[in-house]
């Protein structure tokens, strides 16, 4: 049965503009009004609490019938442009289909066949699930985990799964769209579909990294293998890009047997600030940085490289040992041209290293940022063009740090099916994550200035000719997202949203389509 409930205080308040804060939102009582970028708001008409995906479809069939409602699927809140938002529509609760159904994340198993290869292992999950429930439920109850996460585990399965899902080790097993056995979809004519790279694959691959247009995920197949025991985890500092990049990229294509299974990076700024300085590289927390140990003529901006190796037993060799992690590591990052002296390094275990971000998240309650709006913003970087954007934007325009990350580290194209939807940089099989990820701290800039600076940088972009696209994109019309698009993938994004989506009801928060008409009905 269908649990929903229409927000009186809601359905009276009138809706903000887009770019207004959310605060009358809230005010309000209405959740779903909101997301994590707290820089836009949306009144729903209802948010919906599915129980099943039959109450998703009713749901999608409801609007289907009524002159100009949209659906929207929420899972944690955490867009930040209003992406997960539908104004005077219906919001689906997908934590509320999560919930309904938590004990019910089944492990699948399935028997090796003549052909060879032993069992292979997955966990049917449903669309609104946290990733960090999956970690804990495949490690606690079975030894096993999926090889691919996003750095943040609070976000949904669906969620991340419509746009990309990304992190450290994407480079080596691929993003989260590209560990997907099987997905259960109900498509925007309120059909519930079960779909997979063999069975209806035109709606499979335009639902991974499809922003939400083509359906709203309910179950998810993941792929299992055994999680390891611990984590040997190692941060370095360079004060020059050009060899940052370089050791980063060659990291990157190692063969597997020679590769670490986490890669990732950072810029920082040369400084004391605890945010944007030195203070942000040291692991575990204690340990010191000394700038003595910087190179003569470091510049204003620096660069961290953030590596692991995972442990898979028990009996661990002693670090002194040749076969230890350790040694193991060192023998790895021998030819780097990292600062020496400037190394940090920490084994924990492996849940706690893929629950690292969590502290970042508890340490933001605490001063007051998690709730202040974080106008982010985050690109794909084609290798050829990084060095330039490097000189351009992080050491030209954020000199200074942004109060928050600057993720720069690179990935593999041939580790993403181009039959998705995701958008990625045409040239080259290296590309970069820039993320940059504020969290606003009071007598910082204003909001208003922050997302300026984010037009501008775009703007950098499209002037200099970077090859680039944006990671959870926020455009207005259809022109814009063809543009993101290109014209051949932007055909079939169309052609997939009329098959799929006719009626435009999806995901309106993404404001690439409008509302069609409803068709007539017959008895009319």
């Amino acid at each position: 049965m269908m649990l929903a409930y229409m927000d009186r205080a809601a359905a009276a308040a009138e809706p903000e503009d887009a770019g207004e804060p959310a605060a009358a939102a809230v005010a309000a009582g209405c959740v779903a009004a909101m997301d994590f970028g707290g820089m836009v708001s949306a009144m729903p008409a209802a948010v919906v609490r599915p129980a099943s995906a039959d109450d998703v479809a009713s749901a999608i069939r409801a609007a289907a019938r009524t002159a100009g409602l949209t659906v929207a699927a929420r899972g944690n809140g955490h867009s930040v442009a209003g992406q997960a938002m539908a104004e005077g529509g219906l919001v689906l609760d997908m934590r509320s289909l999560a919930l309904s159904r938590r004990s019910q994340i089944q492990l699948v198993v399935v028997s090796a066949t003549a052909g060879g290869g032993g069992a292979r292992y997955y966990a049917d999950v449903p669309g609104g699930a946290l990733w960090e429930e999956v970690l804990h439920w495949g490690v606690k109850n079975h030894g096993l985990a999926p090889a691919s996460w996003t750095d943040y585990l609070r976000l949904t399965v669906g969620g991340t799964l419509s746009n990309g899902g990304v992190s450290g080790q994407s480079f080596r097993y691929g993003p989260q769209v590209s560990n997907v056995a099987e997905l259960e979809v109900v498509t925007g004519d309120g059909e519930c579909r079960v779909c997979s790279p063999s069975s209806h694959p035109d709606l499979f691959f335009a639902v991974l990294g499809g922003l939400g247009q083509f359906g709203v995920i309910t179950r998810a197949r993941i792929p299992l293998r055994k999680a390891p025991q611990a984590v040997r985890w190692t941060r370095v500092v360079y004060g020059s890009f050009e060899e940052y990049a370089a050791d980063a990229e060659w990291l990157v294509t190692r063969p597997p047997e020679a590769a670490f299974d986490y890669v990732e990076g950072f810029a920082f700024v040369n400084g004391d600030d605890p945010v944007n300085g030195w203070p942000s590289v040291p692991i575990p927390g204690g340990a010191r940085f000394d700038p003595a140990l910087l190179p003569t003529g470091a510049g204003p901006v620096l660069y961290c490289l953030e590596v692991a190796l995972y442990q898979y037993s028990d009996d661990r060799p002693d670090d002194d040992d040749d076969k230890g992690a350790a040694a193991a590591v060192r023998r790895m990052m021998a030819p780097l041209k990292y600062v020496r002296g400037l190394e940090f390094a920490a084994e924990v275990g492996y849940v706690d290293f893929l629950s690292r971000v969590n502290r970042v998240e508890e340490e933001a309650r605490r001063n007051g940022s998690w709730d202040a709006p974080h106008p982010w913003l985050n690109l794909f970087v084609s290798a050829r063009d990084i060095a330039d954007f490097d000189r351009t934007v992080i050491k030209g325009m954020l000199a200074d740090g942004i109060d928050g990350p600057m993720l720069i580290y690179p990935m593999l194209k041939s580790k993403w099916d181009p039959n998705t939807s995701v958008a990625l940089p045409d040239s080259g099989e290296i590309f970069y994550l820039v993320a940059l990820l504020r969290f606003c701290r009071g007598g910082g800039p204003a909001v208003d200035e922050l997302v300026a600076q984010n037009g501008a940088i775009l703007r950098a972009c499209r002037a200099s000719g970077y090859d680039h696209k944006a990671y959870f994109p926020s455009y207005r019309g259809e022109p814009e997202w063809a543009r993101h698009f290109g014209d051949a993938r932007w055909k079939r994004f169309v052609d997939r949203k009329v098959r799929y989506d006719p009626l435009a009801i999806l995901a309106p928060g993404q404001k690439i389509f409008s509302r069609a008409p409803a068709p007539p009905s017959p008895c009319s």
